[in-house]
């Protein structure tokens, strides 16, 4: 695929993509389909480090939303396994690159020994100015909301905030993405043309792009080709040029 040709002066301040299509990948190769999930992961690992080299600033990627409990018991096992996994790996990477990496999501549902992996890395990386990569596990958007207002219902129950003074930016500030700017770009693989409960509330003026590529085959020039196609768009937000 050829290099699309992209302005790095102006690129989006926070890109999110929908990493779809690991078992359509492992499908079409007649493999299992935790083999697709572990070249997903892998695809994730060289994205972030070209993304990093090349200068973005933000990524937000779905690695796990909270519908997926629903699938195979074996194959959440072994997601749970797989990001344990990248987790450590990311871990021992840590002092070779400048990448800041966070969690997103109820994370008080997955186990104490991912918690923990999860809280030391984010505090082993929290100083670095690189990419900063949000991984969202145990994710959905809806739920995000629940959780967000329940939050600030305590607050108000407290005594600590007055319920007139909750506007958009109060209650953004109780998202799990908190005070970072919302994605201007939201990326989809495998062909899919919808949102699947992610970040509804921060989705609200992205712009969308939808690419039939499978996730594990998702190469920086897919991503550029991506923001090439933004970078052609006028952006209005619900008002006029």
């Amino acid at each position: 695929m050829k290099k699309p040709q992209i302005d790095f002066s102006d690129l989006p301040r926070h890109i999110a993509i929908i990493m779809d299509g690991n078992g359509r990948w492992a499908k079409k190769y007649f493999m299992k389909r935790e083999a697709g999930h572990r070249a997903g992961a892998q695809a994730l690992r060289r994205l972030v480090e070209q993304m990093n080299e090349a200068g973005f600033k933000i990524l937000t990627v779905f690695a796990f939303s909270t519908e997926n409990w629903k699938r195979d018991e074996g194959e959440v096992a072994y997601l749970m396994g797989l990001i344990h996994e990248y987790i450590q790996q990311y871990i021992d990477d840590a002092h070779k690159n400048n990448v800041r990496m966070r969690a997103i999501g109820d994370l008080n549902a997955l186990e104490p020994s991912l918690q923990a992996k999860i809280a030391d890395l984010t505090e082993m990386t929290k100083d670095k100015d690189g990419l900063l990569l949000n991984i969202a596990i145990n994710y959905g958007g809806r739920d995000e909301i629940l959780r967000a207002a329940r939050a600030l219902a305590r607050h108000v129950a407290d005594g600590k905030i007055n319920p007139a003074s909750i506007d958009e930016l109060v209650f953004t500030n109780h998202l799990d993405t908190g005070k970072l700017p919302d994605p201007d770009l939201i990326i989809r693989t495998s062909g899919e043309m919808r949102l699947s409960n992610f970040l509804l509330w921060q989705a609200a003026y992205s712009e969308f792009h939808a690419t039939d590529t499978l996730w594990p085959d998702f190469k920086i020039n897919h991503l550029y080709e991506a923001v090439a196609q933004f970078q052609k768009r006028e952006r209005r937000f619900g008002g006029r040029l």
